[in-house]
């Protein structure tokens, strides 16, 4: 692991903790909800950051996950740390069955079978009403006791939240330096170049996929665990939609982009409350502009700028500059 990687991993703790410490109830409740999009959304940039995977269904595997755990603890009576290993195991092998028929298509065909998939979730949650509840949801999932402590408030599980996000982080740091890590990035950026040079296409897609919804898995525990209620409207498409913007903003291909976008996007509506159903507005034309102007997001942009700082004037040393910024 890398000093800068290492140093980001003790950033997420240290300024997660200190805001911990300063922030009222409701904001330590979005702050929550911005970590557990966070640890979504890396998952999501394995598949369209790193393969060019187009998802639109990556809310259902954070419902699939949360569902189970709603089921396995309240009607079955397990322990939440007993639910969630095995809510992660199975949303990783359902991501992986679903995955290898639906990334023989390509570009905006995936993008409708994966909206296609996250629409029949929504409906069989709606509709199984013996399991699901239907649309009341299930409620009264049981808190997460640490020690004998339980995580009831929101500043104690924002601290689980932190350490979890830390660790998907870190997990997700060290299968983009591997080798398993280039060969998605080759894969996005010329499938048949990589086919040549010996790499499984569609394995390292599914490879991809299913990260992306083991990633999604835990955000799925962690909402299930923080809320204790799920119902079928806070798996629906548009939180997949949300889930893309959240890593367009912040930075496709980037683990700090994809905690910078979700944090951004959570807390957006309410920075901008005043505007009132204005909001909407200005939330496609800030799309619109970041998607036209800053197609790398809010962590390009920085780069760009401190790449701009520290290059000198001289034209023979802004060369090795530049060229460390895609290093």
């Amino acid at each position: 692991m890398s000093i800068r990687t290492l140093l980001g991993l003790v950033a997420i703790l240290v300024i997660g903790g200190a805001l911990s410490l300063v922030l009222s109830d409701y904001s330590l409740r979005l702050m929550n909800l911005a970590v557990v999009s966070a640890v979504a959304v890396i998952g999501l940039n394995f598949a369209f950051g790193y393969s060019g995977l187009i998802s639109l269904g990556h809310s259902a595997f954070a419902g699939l996950s949360a569902y189970c755990v709603a089921i396995l603890t309240t009607k079955l009576g397990l322990s939440p740390w007993v639910a969630m290993p095995v809510a992660i195991i199975a949303t990783a092998l359902s991501a992986a069955l679903i995955g290898y028929p639906l990334l023989r298509l390509k570009g905006h065909y995936l993008a409708l079978a994966t909206l296609g998939f996250n629409v029949s979730f929504t409906i069989v949650a709606i509709n199984w009403l013996d399991l699901t509840g239907g649309t009341n949801g299930i409620a009264g999932i049981p808190h997460l006791s640490v020690a004998g402590y339980e995580l009831s408030d929101e500043r104690s599980f924002l601290w689980f939240a932190l350490i979890s996000l830390t660790l998907v982080a870190a997990a997700a740091a060290a299968i983009h330096r591997s080798r398993h890590g280039r060969a998605m990035i080759a894969v996005r950026d010329d499938e048949i170049a990589a086919a040549m040079a010996g790499i499984d296409v569609t394995g390292v897609k599914v490879a991809a996929f299913t990260l992306a919804g083991t990633c999604a898995a835990i955000a799925g525990c962690l909402f299930a665990t923080h809320i204790r209620f799920v119902a079928p409207e806070d798996f629906n498409y548009a939180h997949s939609i949300t889930y893309l913007a959240m890593l367009i903003v912040g930075g496709e291909g980037s683990i700090a982009g994809a905690i910078i976008g979700a944090v951004v996007l959570t807390f957006l509506p309410e920075w901008l409350r005043v505007l009132g159903d204005a909001y909407l507005l200005f939330f496609g034309l800030m799309m619109l502009v970041i998607l036209v102007i800053l197609p790398t997001g809010i962590v390009g942009l920085v780069r760009r700028i401190s790449l701009k700082r520290r290059s000198p004037g001289d034209e023979t040393t802004n060369v090795p500059a530049r060229a460390g910024a895609h290093s």
